[in-house]
C-alpha cells in the first residue's frame, strides 16, 4: 500500500550562529584561553586569500580561517588543541538578551491552541553555521537543537598504510590536524535541503535523492531562517522561495546593522527584521511567535481539507422529499370508477 514517508507536522526554525545568536564571533573564548589576539588573527586571515593569489594559489574564504588556525596549532601558539578544549570553550559563549530560553519557549508555540495538539505540531531547532561544531555542543544552547551543521576537525589522522594495519595506538595525545568539514555560505543551502528531505533523521535518505514535495520531511513552507546579514542570502532565498519566512536580525548597538538589514527587506530578500533580543517582549521574539503561530494555522487548515478530500462519506438511508411523499400517497389512491 503507498504511503507519505512523513506526516509533515513540524516546524523548523534554522539559525545562523555568530552575530545571530551571539554578538561576537564564537572563537573568542578560545583566542582568550591561548592569549591570541582575536583581531590579529582575523586581520591575517582575511589577507590569506590575496597573499595565496600571489603565489598561484586559489583559496575558498570558510577554509581560509580554519586551515590557519590550524597552523596555529601546528606551529606551535595554540599547542594541543583539541575537540575536548573547543568543546570546553564552547561554554564561555555569551548569547544574546533572552537566549538560551527562547528556544524553549518556542517550542511551546505550537503547544498553544488546542488545534495545534490535536494534528500534534512540533517545532525544531537546527544551527547551520560557518563556526565550529564542538563549540557550538559545548554551549548553553546545545541542549535545546535538534541538529548543528558546523565545521569539524580530526584528531590524529590515519595514517598511510593504515588499512594493514591490526592495531590502532590508543595513547597519542590528541590534537586537531584536519578539517573534517567546513559550511560555507552554499552548503548552509545543502544543510536546509537534508532538513527538508529527512536526510538528517533518516541516513537512507540521500540529499541529493527526487523526492515528491508530499514525501519530504519538512516542506520548506515550515521553516523560519534567521541569520543577521548578506552573507545567508543564499539561504534566505532558499528559504523565501520555497514559501518559507526569512527574518533577519541586528545588534541593537550597530546602527550599519540595522541598515544592512534594511537594505535586505528593501530588496525582497526576507520578510522581516528586527533587534537580535530573544526576551519575550521584544519585537524578534514577537514576530517569530506570530509566524510559528501562521504556519501552524496553515498546517491544520492543509490536514484539514486533505481529511475531507480523501475521506468518503458513509453511506446513509435516503429520505423522502415532501413532495415525493404526496405523490406516493396520491399513488395509492383508488381511482374514480374503479372496483375494490
Amino acid at each position: 500500500m503507498a504511503t507519505t514517508l512523513f506526516t509533515q507536522n513540524t516546524i523548523a526554525l534554522i539559525w545562523d550562529f555568530d552575530k545571530t545568536l551571539i554578538p561576537d564571533y564564537m572563537q573568542s573564548p578560545l583566542f582568550r584561553r591561548y592569549g591570541i589576539d582575536e583581531a590579529n588573527f582575523w586581520a591575517e586571515t582575511n589577507a590569506l586569500m590575496e597573499q595565496y593569489r600571489k603565489r598561484g594559489y586559489a583559496l575558498a574564504g570558510e577554509l581560509g580561517y580554519l586551515n590557519h588556525l590550524l597552523t596555529y596549532v601546528k606551529e606551535g601558539p595554540m599547542r594541543g588543541l583539541n575537540n575536548k578544549i573547543l568543546q570546553e570553550c564552547g561554554a564561555d559563549i555569551k548569547f544574546y538578551p533572552g537566549l538560551p530560553d527562547f528556544f524553549d519557549r518556542a517550542k511551546g508555540f505550537v503547544q498553544e491552541k488546542p488545534k495545534y495538539l490535536e494534528h500534534d505540531i512540533s517545532l525544531e531547532h537546527y544551527i547551520v553555521s560557518t563556526g565550529i561544531a564542538p563549540m557550538v555542543r559545548g554551549s548553553a544552547i546545545a541542549k535545546y537543537v535538534d541538529g548543528i551543521w558546523a565545521a569539524e576537525f580530526i584528531e590524529n589522522p590515519l595514517q598511510p598504510g593504515f588499512l594493514k594495519q591490526k592495531e590502532f595506538a590508543i595513547d597519542a595525545p590528541a590534537e586537531i590536524a584536519q578539517i573534517g568539514m567546513m559550511i560555507d555560505n552554499t552548503g548552509k543551502t545543502r544543510a536546509i535541503f537534508e532538513i527538508n528531505k529527512g536526510s538528517n533523521k533518516n541516513p537512507a535518505i540521500d540529499v541529493n535523492a527526487k523526492m515528491a514535495p508530499e514525501d519530504r520531511r519538512i516542506p520548506v513552507q515550515n521553516m523560519i531562517y534567521i541569520a543577521d546579514g548578506p552573507s545567508d542570502v543564499p539561504s534566505f532565498s532558499v528559504v523565501k522561495g520555497g514559501g518559507g519566512r526569512a527574518y533577519a536580525v541586528y545588534n541593537p548597538e550597530k546602527q550599519a546593522e540595522f541598515e544592512q538589514n534594511d537594505r535586505l527587506l528593501q530588496s525582497g530578500r526576507i520578510h522581516g527584521y528586527g533587534p537580535a533580543d530573544y526576551t519575550s517582549t521584544s519585537s524578534t521574539a514577537q514576530w517569530l511567535r506570530l509566524h510559528i503561530h501562521q504556519i501552524c494555522d496553515r498546517i491544520v487548515a492543509d490536514r484539514e481539507a486533505a481529511v475531507a478530500l480523501k475521506a468518503s462519506k458513509p453511506p446513509r438511508h435516503l429520505t423522502a422529499t415532501p413532495e415525493e411523499e404526496a405523490a406516493k400517497r396520491a399513488a395509492k389512491m383508488p381511482k374514480q370508477g374503479s372496483f375494490l
